[in-house]
């Protein structure tokens, strides 16, 4: 890194107070604000991921596992599309060496989204691919460059899955997303017909998963981690973030009611309910540590390079059940935080149910995880 550049999780600090100010309303328009999308930007998590010939970081997961935790604690769904934001571009760097130079042309702070599973259809055409295909649940696409989207194609009556990246302005997007959480993300449906992709923005979704550079020649200076290996990492890291701030929250609440609820005659008080207080922050608290260390693995791992199929397979259930971990811990803690923690505006309601939604993503069930994680396990050696 630089000398003159901020440490990412340094400069988080200030993304997450914008957001912070601005959730409420966010989550209001069902939207990431611009003035967010902008701290995000400057903070540098779109270049984080960025090879450096192209001016950007380089950088690792380990560096972007706080920095997403840390918003998370004000604003889940900034933190999401950080996430995202940061990690999509390591998609950009596996596509041929002419593919990357439009990509970022203009620097390496490109915004990109991106949707691996197979909702469009390409037909190959001289040149390219013609594609069409509704694709849902981008987030922060308002604000993307270009969108990397997963199109079937038949070759020799087979199905084949593609990746096609596209500028933002072939999309036309759908306003879609009217979910109970998570709402400030955005993420509505981008729809393409007839859109035509030459081929040097085309690659097999394959190649994504392996992350395997297309163009060795042009190779990314550092490793790129299979998808697998990361996907869970990246949709858990909002929701660690989440389940810290519900625990400071809880915790405040608690000192308040200790220092100051008034004691009534028949009612068991503040000290009544001591007990309940104190096992529900012991526990929760070293649930969520245990969490942060398991995540923390994850990354270490895919920072490395050359990640086995075990690790793949045992990263992915250590997401799914870090998820599961996280959820239980932030539903002790609002219901422990009792009528005070359900106001309709608060911060607390606003944790609990973006963890729940979370906890929905399909790349964060647990038994799917678990059926891969078995069958690799229970392999023979050798």
């Amino acid at each position: 890194m630089p000398e003159n550049e901020v440490p990412l999780s340094t400069a988080a600090v200030d993304v997450a107070e914008v957001a912070s100010g601005l959730s409420a309303e966010m989550y209001r328009q069902r939207r990431l604000g611009p003035e967010v999308f902008e701290a995000v930007l400057g903070a540098g998590f779109l270049r984080h991921f960025v090879p450096a010939g192209f001016g950007g970081r380089d950088g690792t997961f380990r560096q972007l596992l706080p920095a997403v935790a840390l918003i998370g604690e004000r604003c889940p769904a900034t933190a999401w599309c950080a996430s995202l934001f940061a990690s999509t571009p390591r998609f950009l760097a596996l596509f041929p060496q002419a593919a990357r130079r439009e990509f970022w042309a203009d620097g390496p702070d490109t915004a990109v989204v991106c949707s691996v599973l197979p909702f469009g259809e390409a037909v190959a055409e001289r040149g390219g691919w013609r594609v069409s295909g509704r694709w849902p649940y981008l987030s922060g696409i308002e604000f993307a460059e270009w969108a990397v989207l997963c199109a079937k194609v038949l070759v020799d009556g087979e199905p084949v899955l593609k990746l096609v990246a596209v500028p933002r302005e072939a999309c036309r997007v759908e306003e879609t997303w009217f979910s109970v959480g998570m709402q400030a993300t955005g993420s509505n449906t981008a729809v393409l017909e007839d859109v035509f992709v030459p081929a040097h923005r085309v690659v097999g979704r394959e190649t994504v998963f392996a992350g395997r550079p297309v163009d060795p020649a042009g190779e990314p200076a550092a490793p790129v981690a299979p998808l697998p290996a990361v996907n869970g990492l990246t949709f858990v890291v909002p929701a660690l973030g989440a389940a810290r701030g519900a625990l400071a929250l809880l915790s405040a609440h608690v000192a308040r009611k200790v220092r100051d609820a008034p004691v009534l005659p028949g009612a068991p008080g503040a000290q009544g309910n001591l007990a309940t207080w104190e096992s529900v922050l012991a526990r929760s608290s070293a649930e969520i540590d245990a969490v942060g260390l398991l995540l923390e693995r994850i990354a270490d791992v895919a920072d490395r390079g050359d990640v086995t199929p075990a690790e793949v397979a045992r990263g992915a259930r250590d997401a799914a059940f870090a998820i599961d971990v996280l959820t239980g811990a932030v539903n002790r803690i609002f219901r422990a935080a009792g009528t005070g923690g359900q106001v309709a505006d608060g911060l607390l309601q606003r944790l609990w149910r973006d963890v729940n939604s979370i906890s929905t993503h399909q790349a964060l069930q647990f038994e799917p995880a678990a059926r891969n994680y078995t069958r690799t396990a229970c392999e023979p050696a050798g």
